[in-house]
């Protein structure tokens, strides 16, 4: 009987050896990392810091030389529309010299050209506007006959948009120009009063500038000369502008540049609030500049200019010169099969995956599209919820046993 337990024993013993040195030289599952290929939306952007700015600055200056009396507003002050934003008081009698005289005289003809170049400006952008409405109304009757797509459509808006944005800069442009040759001609007749005019208490008035059609008031941005002093023509005094009416400015690499449209949709994030801000880039600088780098790298910049497309919607909070993170929309689609881009590897001038198959990795070749920093587009060779190994070290080769990390 003891024979036979010993025998058992030995045997069970060399079993459990031989299982041991079995399970030693069996092939391990290596733990990777895995993800499912999905369904979904895919956009590609570039990412700057940006920052915003007032569309349109005022500076107020002097027309004439004299003692400007001291101002009453302040940096953030509200300028009403019938009241002056500044007086000047002769200094001396330097004033109403010839040489003053003459050179009030040439303001007055440079100030009248300005307006007449201004007025045939508004005359060109009134024809581009009238040309661009005429062809979105073609355009809108050829869309109800089939005869025209939605996107045609969408361009002959935008045309008339810009062209209709056109005519309003350049009937502001003759506004201004006739304020200017208004504010010449009153210092010409300051520079000849009557003699019924000459007394101690005589003082020029200086007007606050036209207001645009899209400018809600002007707000006092800086001061200049707050105190009593005497200035010269000239001199810079106040500088006006509109905190409601801002436009985002964003430099980008010229490489970048390149890829970017008008129109372009624009994501402003990290700009104080919880939501981000969406704008359009309306301009793309033609030219560009040499900025140096944090880490002393020449690079070529590029300056974005975006609009926000319902001035309405920007939050009172977001002032001027504010930092804005911009994510400028080059490419979008609302549904393509994404790869997360850290499973693509070259397999020779190709891209691969390893697909994972009955827990074991197989090479995949993959036709791949558009691709951002997190997910690439899939355009052949793999199917809406494939499992893939995302960084795959050099332990997963094709055919190798894997498991979930």
């Amino acid at each position: 009987m003891q024979r036979w337990i010993k025998r058992i024993l030995m045997l069970v013993a060399l079993t459990g050896f031989v299982v041991a040195v079995v399970y030693a030289f069996m092939p391990r599952p290596v733990p990777v990392d895995l993800a499912l290929v999905t369904e979904g939306p895919l956009e590609i952007a570039v990412e700057e810091d940006g920052k915003t700015r007032l569309r349109d600055r005022y500076t107020v200056s002097a027309p004439l030389g004299g003692r400007l009396m001291r101002l009453r507003f302040k940096a953030g002050d509200i300028v009403p529309r019938s009241q002056p934003v500044a007086a000047i008081e002769p200094a001396d009698p330097a004033l109403l010299d010839a040489r003053t005289l003459a050179q009030t005289e040439a303001r007055v003809k440079a100030a009248r050209s300005a307006l007449e170049r201004a007025g045939t400006a508004l005359e060109s952008a009134k024809a581009g506007l009238d040309l661009a409405e005429a062809e979105y109304a073609r355009a809108a009757e050829l869309l109800q006959k089939n005869a025209l797509s939605k996107s045609e459509l969408d361009l002959k808006v935008m045309q008339r948009r810009t062209k209709l944005e056109d005519y309003r800069a350049a009937r502001h442009s003759e506004n201004v120009s006739r304020f200017e040759l208004e504010l010449s001609q009153a210092a010409l007749l300051r520079t000849r009063p009557s003699r019924t005019d000459l007394d101690d208490n005589s003082y020029f008035e200086i007007p606050a500038p036209p207001l645009a059609d899209t400018l809600r008031a002007f707000h006092v941005l800086r001061v200049f000369q707050e105190s009593e002093a005497v200035v010269a023509p000239g001199a810079p005094l106040l500088e006006l502008g509109d905190p409601s009416d801002i436009e985002v400015e964003i430099d980008v690499l010229s490489s970048d540049a390149v890829k970017i449209r008008r129109g372009a949709r624009v994501l402003l994030e990290q700009w104080g609030g919880d939501e981000p801000l969406e704008a359009r880039v309306r301009l793309v600088e033609p030219s560009g500049f040499t900025k140096i780098s944090a880490l002393g790298v020449e690079e070529q910049r590029v300056f974005v200019i975006a609009d926000f497309p319902r001035p309405e919607a920007i939050p009172a909070a977001l002032g001027d010169g504010y930092r804005v993170e911009a994510r400028i929309i080059t490419w979008e689609s609302p549904n393509v099969l994404r790869v997360p881009t850290s499973a693509l590897f070259r397999e020779g001038d190709e891209w691969a995956v390893f697909r994972v198959v009955a827990g074991k990795a197989a090479k995949c070749p993959v036709k791949v599209g558009h691709r951002n920093g997190l997910s690439a587009e899939v355009l052949d060779g793999l199917a809406a919820h494939d499992t893939v190994v995302v960084h795959p070290s050099d332990k997963v080769v094709d055919g190798a046993l894997v498991k979930a990390r």
